[in-house]
Formats: structure tokens, sequence, C-alpha cells
């Protein structure tokens, strides 16, 4: 079965900055499973994965456009360092907090005696990815994968 709107597709992938090192993996555990057509994963890679059957290998590179975005200036902010309810913080660490919006992970830039500063860009943003893609396996979505707008479980899923 190729890859379609509305097929799960099980993959393993790797990604690299252009030109760099490993930012992260999927390897070293179970392939990651996604509902094709709904958004689960960034634009650029759902649509190098179209047309790719089970056993497939690629490679494809995934701009800022169709990736995680430009960087934008107004995602830095100054927050009150209380509200990091006495966690030691160190530049460049990943964080994840609550906020009128639900969780919003984001990325410590400078800790000060009573506020921090903090970017709320995705660290992928502005950068172009290289994946590594192999797929695993691809398969028709059931009725409940459709209706919940993403990938089950094998055994099924609950909310």
């Amino acid at each position: 079965m190729k890859i379609e709107d509305n097929s799960v597709v099980r993959f393993h992938y790797t990604v690299s900055e252009a030109g760099g090192t490993e930012l992260e993996s999927s390897r070293q555990g179970e392939p990651i499973a996604i509902l094709v057509g709904h958004g689960n994963i960034v634009p650029g890679l759902e649509k190098a994965m179209r047309g790719h059957e089970a056993g497939d290998k690629f490679n494809v590179s995934v701009g800022p456009e169709e990736g995680y975005g430009e960087r934008r200036d107004n995602m830095l902010q100054r927050v009150p360092r209380k509200h990091f309810k006495g966690a030691k913080l160190v530049p460049g660490q990943q964080v994840v907090m609550p906020t009128q919006q639900g969780q919003r992970a984001m990325t410590i830039q400078k800790v000060g005696m009573s506020v921090v500063d903090v970017d709320l860009n995705h660290p992928m943003a502005g950068k172009t990815l290289e994946f590594d893609v192999e797929v695993v396996e691809v398969r028709p979505a059931t009725e409940s994968e459709l209706q919940h707008r993403h990938a089950h479980a094998g055994d099924g899923h609950e909310h």
C-alpha cells in the first residue's frame, strides 16, 4: 500500500540540521506512528512520504517554511522567576510550563535574580532539517483513528 491521506504510517527517522549533527532519532525505540493528512508531522516531511510504501528508505530536506516555521523575535519573553518554582535553570535548557493557552515548551535564554528570559520558538524553528526516513508499515486508518485524527496503538486507544 502506498502512503496517502488517511493511511497510518509507522516509520523510523533521524533528523539533523542541514550539514550538522543529529538532533533527534526514533531508531533506539519503537517506530513513530502517524495518520497522514491530519497535520501530525511537519508538512514537508508528510509531503515527502506520499507515494512511498513499507520498506522504502529516503532522505528529504525540509526548509523552515514547511518545517517548524521561521524564528520570530516576538517570541522572546521575560517571565518572573517565581513561576519556575525554585527549579535550577541554565541557559539552553528546555522546560514546559503551564500557560493560559495550555502547556508550552520554552528554552531558557538568561537567568536573572528575579526574572528569566525565555524563547517560545520551537527549538527547530528557522532551521533547514535533513530527515533520513525508513517506512516500516503502511495501513488504512480505522474509523476510530479518523474520528480522533491521529494513529492509535495496535490494540486501540482510550481517551
